[in-house]
């Protein structure tokens, strides 16, 4: 009886021994990403088989909304996130205590303005009066408002930048519109609901999550070198692991000629590569 005991309970603990071999091989070979649906995941999606040539599974988890995918990424849950830019990450990390870094700037997506049966003639002659949507979270809404201020719809006060937290209490002088911040994920569907006239600041991401074309956009933000570079969409992680061998090849799968190409061929101008491929 003894002996059979012992048999058992060795064999037991080669088996949970072969589990736990698998689980941490499988850990070390597979990379998480949390990203947003459009354009995110659709640009993981084309690195997956590169990253299974050099011995790496991607899996890719939708994470539709601004908050997520960054306590996942804190918590462990994820190896890293692709939906921000570091302005966002920034204040996420003073707000949330968190410590998570950028390893690679990836695109750019220029914000678009939309109307609810606003034509552009219209949204070019009559700036006043109007019902305006920007996101509610500092970063994005700042970069709203400074879009409203070059089509001259609002004036901010004075000395505020791009690079400061805006909201719409930094508005001098409104012009008689009405500028309401909401979640970023709900402009499209209320902007769809709300009534003729009315104007939109809306994400690049959630533009094109829901049919909106950057071509038939009012307007779109001034495309500088500074702001594609400061509102440039990164892979981010936790701090510490920028560096660990499946970060790097993760980085190195998105910063491809391939995914350079695809996102050029695929967005039609709302989304646009801020890295540089080749010699």
């Amino acid at each position: 009886m003894k002996k059979l005991f012992a048999k058992l309970l060795s064999a037991a603990l080669a088996l949970t021994l072969c589990f736990s071999f698998a689980s941490c091989k499988e850990d070390k070979n597979t990379i998480t990403v949390g990203a947003s649906s459009a354009p995110h995941a659709e640009i993981l999606e084309q690195v997956k088989d590169d990253l299974k040539a050099k011995g790496y599974t991607l899996k890719i988890k939708i994470m539709d909304d601004y908050v997520t995918p960054n306590t996942a990424v804190d918590e462990g849950e994820i190896d890293a996130n692709y939906f921000q830019h570091v302005p966002y990450l920034d204040d996420f990390n003073a707000n949330n205590g968190t410590n998570i870094v950028s390893a690679a700037k990836v695109h750019y997506e220029p914000f678009g303005v939309y109307g609810n049966g606003v034509t552009k003639d219209e949204f070019n002659t009559t700036k006043t009066g109007r019902t305006i949507l920007i996101p509610n979270d500092g970063s994005n809404g700042t970069r709203a408002l400074f879009v409203l201020q070059e089509q001259g719809y609002i004036t901010l006060k004075e000395g505020v930048s791009a690079s400061d937290t805006l909201s719409t209490l930094d508005i001098a002088d409104a012009k008689g519109n009405t500028v309401t911040a909401a979640e970023a994920s709900t402009l499209p569907a209320l902007l769809k609901n709300a009534n003729n006239g009315t104007i939109a600041v809306i994400n690049g991401n959630y533009a094109i999550s829901s049919g909106l074309k950057i071509a038939d956009a009012l307007a779109t933000e001034s495309a500088t070198g500074e702001a594609a570079q400061l509102y440039a969409n990164i892979i981010a992680v936790k701090k510490g692991n920028e560096n660990s061998e499946k970060i790097k090849a993760l980085v190195e799968a998105v910063l491809s000629q391939k995914v350079y190409d695809y996102i050029n061929n695929t967005y039609a101008g709302a989304v646009k590569p801020v890295f540089t491929v080749g010699a």
